[in-house]
Order: structure tokens, then C-alpha cells, then sequence
């Protein structure tokens, strides 16, 4: 990934990634520095925090990357995934309803999700909801569309 242009960002627009990630995802980021990342040939732009790769826009919406919410701890908007399902999404595969084991009610569709694994509640990928929340959890179908997953290039992005 090429870095198309980087600058750190203005008091305002630092505001706004920190009041969007706190109502979406229950997250206070409290850092010294704030760097907007644009990349070339990517659909994501980066938001470096003291210098670490933690947020991403996806569609002009804020959301933490996978090192970001393993950094700072989604409280919502996270599904839930078994173990059988943790190999899967972390090479970049769909969530499929028979790997969830839990998702918050208050995830609509459409809504980017934190995609974490049952037994350390590590974050493994990034997702848009196909469905709601309550939703979910169920015996067939696909759930979440991945769009950020362990192991990718944004994942590997080192500034």
C-alpha cells in the first residue's frame, strides 16, 4: 500500500472521530496525535493515533481497524464467532450465521462491526452487518461482509 498524502488533522476533526467512535463503539481514545493516511489505490484512508494504524475510513465512516479495536475494545457492535469459524475469518471469509455465537441487539444492518473470537476476545476483522443484530445468530446464511481482516494489507500497513 502507497501512501498517497499524510497530515495531521485539526482539532475539529479530531473531535469528531472521537465523539463517532465513542457513540458507535463505546471507545475513548485519548492520544496525542492524530495523522490522516490517504493511500493510493485503496478503498480505505487511515487515521494514524500516536503514530499506530487504528482507525480506518471505510465509506467516509470512522471505525477502528483490526489493531485499533485490539488496542482500544469495541463495547458495541461486535459479533461474536466460535472457534470453528476463527481460521475463516481471519483469512478474510463472510460470517455466516452458524459461526456466531453472540451479537449486540443494537447492530443494524448496514453498520461496520468489530468481528471478535469467543475465547480471548481478540478482534479478528472488520465487517459491514447484513442483518440485525438479533438476527444474527441462527443456522444458515451469511451475516457480515468482511472488509478488514487480520493478515491484509492494511493490516500489514507500517507507516
Amino acid at each position: 500500500m502507497e501512501v498517497k498524502s499524510r497530515h495531521h488533522l485539526r482539532s475539529d476533526e479530531v473531535r469528531e472521530i472521537e465523539q463517532r467512535l465513542a457513540d458507535r463503539l463505546g471507545v475513548e481514545l485519548d492520544a496525542d496525535s492524530y495523522e490522516l493516511v490517504e493511500l493510493e489505490d485503496s478503498e480505505f484512508e487511515l487515521v494514524l493515533v500516536d503514530g499506530e494504524p487504528a482507525v480506518l475510513y471505510f465509506e467516509d465512516e470512522p471505525f477502528l481497524t483490526v489493531r485499533g479495536a485490539n488496542e482500544y475494545e469495541p463495547q458495541t457492535r461486535v459479533v461474536t464467532v466460535d472457534a470453528g469459524a476463527v481460521s475463516f475469518v481471519s483469512d478474510g471469509a463472510d460470517v455466516m450465521r452458524p459461526g456466531i455465537v453472540e451479537a449486540d441487539d443494537d447492530i443494524a444492518a448496514g453498520d461496520l462491526v468489530a468481528i471478535a473470537e469467543e475465547s480471548h476476545g481478540k478482534v479478528l476483522a472488520v465487517g459491514r452487518a447484513q442483518t440485525d443484530g438479533d438476527d444474527m445468530v441462527g443456522d444458515e446464511g451469511k451475516v457480515v461482509s468482511s472488509v478488514h481482516h487480520v493478515g491484509d494489507e492494511l493490516y500489514e500497513f507500517t507507516v
